[in-house]
Formats: structure tokens, C-alpha cells, sequence
């Protein structure tokens, strides 16, 4: 007979977050992030934005992110993964990989020099925030598909 425990328990030792997870995620996420952290547009749109709008927008990538992995994807439990202070390794890592290579690309290109005459960290950072919104969508999809 088939045991239901046997299958959850199987089902979340495959689903277990290694390091090829990140792996995928850093694909996804520079292929989202890199056609938005070069554009003019998004750069002269966070000079254009405030210190709430940034942070709001941070918040809309870790909603957006969570929503992805553990919402859409109903063979992941976040509380059944590894955490780190009660986060979701998986969940700190998308995140890591959203901002991380959206600001990995963006200093790789030289774009805040390149679009505003060199900005500042405020204004690289929001531009960061509105790239990883795509970014993040990105690296959850690539580490659910894969």
C-alpha cells in the first residue's frame, strides 16, 4: 500500500534546497534583471523616487518572491525547509540573488555612470529595487521549473 506520509516525506526530501537551486535562480534572475538594469528609463525613475518608494518597492520583491515559491508552488511548505533565524534558506537566497545580481549587472555595465552622470548609492540602490521586481520573478521561476 502507499503511504501518504511516505510520499510527503519523499516529496520534500527532493524538493530540498541545494545548491544548484541557487544556481538556477542566478540564471533566472540575471536574464529578468539584465534588460531592465540597462535601460535609461529605470534609472531616471528611481532618481525620480523616494526614500518610502524605494523601500516599498523592496517590499513588493520579497512579497512578489514569496508569493512565487511557497503560494504558487504547492509542493514547497516553508516551514517543513531549513531557515535561517525562522526565514527559509530558499526564501533568503531568492532574495540574495534578485538584488545581488540585478546590482552585480548594473556596476558590471557601469550604468549608474553611464545613464545619470554617476549617481549615488540612494539612486543605484532604487534602481536596484525596480530591476529586482522583474529579477525576482526571474529566480523563482527558474529554481520551481528546475
Amino acid at each position: 500500500m502507499d503511504d501518504p506520509r511516505r510520499r510527503l516525506t519523499s516529496r520534500v526530501r527532493r524538493r530540498r534546497f541545494r545548491f544548484a537551486d541557487s544556481a538556477q535562480q542566478v540564471v533566472g534572475g540575471s536574464l529578468l534583471a539584465g534588460p531592465f538594469v540597462v535601460t535609461e528609463e529605470v534609472w531616471l525613475l528611481a532618481r525620480g523616487m523616494s526614500v518610502v518608494q524605494g523601500v516599498l518597492t523592496v517590499l513588493v520583491v520579497a512579497l512578489v518572491g514569496y508569493g512565487a515559491l511557497y503560494r504558487a508552488d504547492t509542493d514547497r511548505d516553508p516551514e517543513l525547509e531549513r531557515d535561517v533565524a525562522g526565514v527559509p534558506v530558499r526564501f533568503v537566497s531568492l532574495l540574495t540573488v534578485a538584488f545581488g545580481s540585478t546590482l552585480a549587472l548594473a556596476l558590471l555595465f557601469d550604468a549608474p555612470d553611464t545613464f545619470l552622470g554617476g549617481v549615488g548609492w540612494a539612486t543605484t540602490a532604487k534602481a536596484v529595487s525596480v530591476s529586482a521586481v522583474f529579477s525576482v520573478v526571474g529566480a523563482a521561476t527558474a529554481d520551481s521549473l528546475f
